[in-house]
């Protein structure tokens, strides 16, 4: 092997959907696949949470909606977030972030964004008022589901969970009724009130904890393992890659892997964290360059060029490693690069 090998088991995201469902019963629950399934793939994901019975995707930008269209075919609702042109996705619907949408896109479909709280797209206070006191753009759309976008559902405590539902029922008692859409992955997790007719999880289906500091209920989706391309013994005293910024303590049998931010492989990770070789962990040492990055293996001598070190699997997820970086398991995903072999196991 002369690339990483990155493994996405799409039966644990089927699963993780399912289990997501349960939680969310009677409403449905869709699947955000956009940023290419988190990373991972969005037309193996979608095709996947297709057959298993998903009938809703939402996506960022047109070009993500159409390439999981061709995928899937014509039935489910692929939503675009961000919006589009009218007319220019016949085949996908648009989410209306403004009044000016609603207008521009009458006659068509679509689902209407208010904002509750996240101060970004959707309509703001003004235009509610404006829509709630002539509803006349509604009645020229066929629109499939009102929403909002929770900000802090990650935080269960977090005061403006619970002012951002009552917003929304507010916001909604004032309008024409459709079906509600809520909770993302995190607002699942947060109890009856914020049960709709339509979910939209994304982190969780791939494996990222929802409830962060909790035990973690999804089951993991990603394994990433990386060639060694050299093992190297040096003597303590000596340094290791870019800066000099690792010093060995001791006569040291360093790896050196393929995996650098090129892939993906954040640089803020230079000298934390580990790989996992022969059941051991072997420490990340020096800085992560961009195509190349160093364990040390002194203690695993068994190492051999050509062997692979797990950076990413059950004994360190991407949370583990967003900690680490001081970032989040989203964008651990969302930035592995297109240099590995992709492996998709079965659903």
């Amino acid at each position: 092997m002369e690339q990483g090998l990155l493994t996405v088991d799409l039966g644990a995201v089927v699963r993780n959907w399912r289990r997501l469902c349960e939680r969310h019963a009677p409403g449905a629950v869709a699947a955000v696949v956009k940023a290419d399934g988190y990373g991972l793939g969005a037309v193996p994901v979608a095709q996947a949470l297709h057959a298993a019975g998903c009938a809703h995707f939402f996506v960022a930008h047109p070009a993500e909606g159409e390439a999981v269209r061709d995928a899937i075919g014509p039935l489910p609702m692929v939503a675009v977030l961000n919006g589009f042109a009218p007319g220019a996705h016949p085949r996908l619907t648009p989410v209306l972030n403004s009044l000016d949408d609603l207008r521009a896109h009458a006659g068509g479909e679509g689902l209407l964004h208010l904002d509750t709280g996240m101060s970004r797209l959707g309509l703001d206070a003004s235009e509610l008022d404006a829509l709630a006191a002539d509803p006349t753009p509604m009645a020229a759309l066929r629109l499939r589901y009102v929403m909002t976008h929770l900000a802090c559902a990650d935080e269960a405590s977090h005061i403006l969970n619970g002012l951002q539902a009552e917003r929304f029922a507010t916001a909604c008692a004032r309008l024409p009724t459709l079906p509600r859409s809520l909770a993302n992955s995190s607002g699942l997790f947060l109890g009856a009130q914020f049960v709709s007719d339509l979910a939209r999880p994304g982190c969780a289906l791939y494996g990222i904890n929802p409830i962060p500091g909790q035990p973690n209920p999804m089951e993991a989706v990603v394994r990433l393992e990386v060639p060694i391309l050299q093992l190297r013994d040096i003597p303590a005293g000596a340094t290791v890659g870019y800066g000099a910024g690792w010093t060995a303590a001791r006569p040291t049998r360093i790896a050196t892997v393929a995996l650098g931010y090129a892939d993906g492989w954040l640089r803020a990770q230079s000298g934390q964290g580990f790989g996992v070789l022969h059941g051991q962990r072997a420490p990340l040492v020096g800085r992560v360059s961009m195509d190349l990055t160093t364990y040390d293996v002194t203690d695993i001598p068994a190492a051999q060029v050509g062997e692979t070190v797990e950076v990413l699997g059950p004994a360190q997820d991407a949370d583990a490693v967003a900690a680490l970086a001081g970032t989040i398991g989203y964008e651990v995903l969302t930035s592995l690069g297109a240099r590995y072999t992709r492996r998709y196991l079965p659903a």
